[in-house]
């Protein structure tokens, strides 16, 4: 999909005028600004600027008193979250404070509104049922939910309004965003009564629609399905990757009907042949929706979650429906449902091996299910040898995820009955990416770098199974830390990384 299907406003220039001024003459300076997601200044330390994929310093001189002064003068009040705003817009600047409430660091999120987001899930948003979106933090939940507010006021004409807790859905000061369109946004005092004012907007304002961000507490779910029992559709989003996280966490797996332990009689027992303590959904769903956002261009959707929560709990395979935005913003799909993997069906497994064939002369490829502008903007940053199509007779490879090709839909299908090439990438992530794109090219001392650095975690994780409490392995770049994190949070190991560059090292140990 190309970015010109979505269209993005993040009022960058006024996040700029309010950091110190070399930090935003180095700023303004770079090529990449329109992606950047933080700006992070410490007291002592080099200012620094952070992507989805990376980070770098963006000055070598140490952050001081009067440079954090300088921000702090320019923004809004912080509230009791340590959070603020700069007014009319949807940048969020958090504090850090030392034991006398002195702010030595500050952390500069950019807002952005993006149109056209909930594109992807624009049907489940007009059927008028609770949605509940998932997410790692900095995927885009907010901006898709502020996306949502947007859609049901203007264009379903649906009476709406935003429970606005720290003002990061609608922006700080009295007059929200225009972001948010027609709806109407309520702000909260404090984190702490956020429950409060969900119940007081029902009560109050007659809404059709309540949208929530970051529902955390066992107070707030309570709310949650105070409002959803009224008849209220409820939008909102909590903390976590997916839907069996929430399962595991007892705060908020009341949002998906809640988990209880029951003890069966000996014949129910085995007629289930199962033990006699079993977990079993305790009442329905406060959201019968959960999506699970990997990116604004693709997300994972669970539909009539009671019983998909059932299904996980007797211990049986479920795999979603996954919808990912196509050329000219079409979304596409893959069917959801129970399955179980065939001894037939073939799976790859891709620590980074990928085939035993090369690739090197390859020149047209088509991506299904990976993200395709991540793709281009890697190929365009290295001058990388490739053309991504999107007609399968034209392509020589077909590049997808491991997920994808263990539900093995149509076109996947059809790639192998054409007798085409189909590389199976791990995860849908820049990491991934970046190393298919390298490896297709043909880098083998990169290929060799990265090899090491995986097997460096692999043996590190042989000697923590044997008794070691910590290994610490050899400095790496960056990008290669970066590599070894995502592997030791593969294996259920804690990762860190210790030391200044050139000599900075991920630690390996036990959680």
């Amino acid at each position: 999909m190309n970015l010109e299907t979505l269209e993005i406003t993040d009022d960058m220039g006024s996040l700029l005028s309010v950091l110190p001024k070399d930090i935003s003459l180095k700023l303004t300076a770079m090529e990449n600004i329109s992606s950047l997601l933080e700006v992070v200044l410490d007291l002592g330390r080099p200012s620094e600027c952070r992507f989805s994929d990376r980070s770098s310093i963006i000055s070598p001189q140490k952050i001081s008193v009067k440079d954090i002064k300088y921000v702090v003068d320019r923004i809004g009040e912080f509230g009791d979250d340590n959070r603020a705003g700069i007014e009319h817009t949807l940048h969020r600047i958090s504090a850090i404070r030392n034991r006398k409430s002195e702010i030595i660091g500050l952390t500069c999120r950019v807002g952005r509104a993006v149109y056209g987001t909930m594109k992807i899930i624009e049907d489940l948003i007009r059927s008028g049922q609770s949605i509940l979106l998932l997410g790692r933090p900095g995927v885009g939940k907010t901006t898709m939910l502020r996306e949502v507010a947007r859609f049901l006021a203007d264009e379903v004409n649906k009476r709406v309004v935003i429970v606005d807790t720290s003002n990061e859905i609608a922006g700080d000061g009295d007059i929200p965003h225009i972001a948010i369109g027609g709806a109407r946004r309520m702000h909260v005092a404090t984190p702490s009564l956020q429950h409060g004012v969900m119940i007081e907007a029902v009560e109050n304002h007659m809404p059709e629609v309540i949208i929530i961000d970051e529902i955390g507490t066992e107070l707030e779910t309570t709310a949650a399905r105070t409002i959803a029992e009224r008849g209220v559709q409820l939008i909102g989003t909590a903390h976590g990757n997916t839907l069996e996280n929430l399962m595991l966490n007892p705060t908020l797996s009341d949002l998906i009907g809640g988990i209880q332990t029951v003890t069966l009689g000996d014949d129910e027992a085995r007629r289930r042949k199962t033990r006699k303590s079993v977990l079993e959904r305790k009442s329905i769903p406060t959201f019968p929706i959960v999506v699970e956002i990997q990116n604004w261009y693709q997300v994972s959707i669970h539909q009539n979650v009671g019983k998909i929560v059932d299904i996980i709990l007797r211990g049986q395979n479920y795999f979603p429906e996954r919808r990912w935005l196509g050329l000219n913003g079409v979304f596409e799909s893959s069917s959801a449902g129970e399955k179980e993997m065939g001894s037939n069906q073939k799976e790859i497994d891709l620590d980074k091996q990928i085939t035993k064939n090369r690739y090197g002369k390859v020149t047209r490829i088509l991506p299904f299910g990976i993200n395709r502008s991540k793709i281009i903007q890697l190929i365009d940053a290295n001058q990388i040898p490739i053309d991504l199509v999107d007609d399968l007779d034209r392509a020589e490879l077909v590049v997808t995820t491991k997920q994808f090709f263990r539900e093995m839909p149509q076109l996947l299908k059809k790639a192998e009955d054409l007798g085409k090439s189909i590389l199976v990438l791990k995860r849908n992530s820049t990491t991934y990416i970046r190393e298919f794109l390298e490896d297709l090219n043909g880098d083998d001392n990169h290929k060799n770098s990265v090899d090491d650095a995986i097997q460096e975690v692999s043996l590190a994780a042989e000697q923590i199974r044997s008794g070691e409490d910590k290994v610490i392995l050899n400095p790496q770049t960056s990008y290669l830390r970066k590599l070894q994190h995502q592997v030791a949070e593969d294996l259920r190991l804690a990762s860190f990384s210790v030391g200044k560059d050139p000599r900075r090292r991920v630690t390996i140990a036990r959680k």
